[in-house]
């Protein structure tokens, strides 16, 4: 179970934030608050806990409002984003077949490719390491 779940600001509701903490307890949400630069600027608190707050979201909007939250928010794009555009990259633009079964096993191919073209570099990676600098790779 992760520790962590960066989720993309359209899809951090606070009925899925309350979900999340019921079904996966260990996990923290990490997703931005809404309108918070609006919020500062209006004079609000945008990370004080609401009174029609769930336990859960209260403790979402304190956790956003850490300086820690935000740095572990800012690196989402880096891991999520990535993937996404190595899938376009690869001519993922659209899922040209109908149905759940086939639109599945068209996404799954595709992260079994991206999962093994990672491994694949970062093995190369670690054999150049293991190389030491000066010394050439057979």
């Amino acid at each position: 179970m992760p520790v962590r779940h960066l989720v993309d600001s359209n899809f951090g509701t606070q009925p899925d934030i309350e979900a999340a903490k019921e079904r996966f307890p260990g996990t923290q949400v990490y997703a931005p608050v809404k309108n918070a630069r609006q919020k500062e600027a209006a004079g609000q608190d945008p990370y004080r806990p609401r009174r029609q707050d769930g336990p859960a979201v209260a403790e979402w909007r304190q956790r956003m409002g850490t300086a820690e939250a935000k740095a572990i928010y800012k690196r989402r794009p880096q891991a999520a984003e990535w993937s996404n555009a190595q899938a376009r990259n690869r001519g993922l633009y659209q899922v040209n077949v109908r149905g759940l079964g086939k639109v599945k096993a068209v996404v799954l191919w595709f992260v079994l490719v991206h999962n093994m073209t990672r491994l694949w570099a970062l093995r190369r990676a670690r054999d150049a390491q293991a190389e030491g600098p000066g010394r050439a790779a057979p």
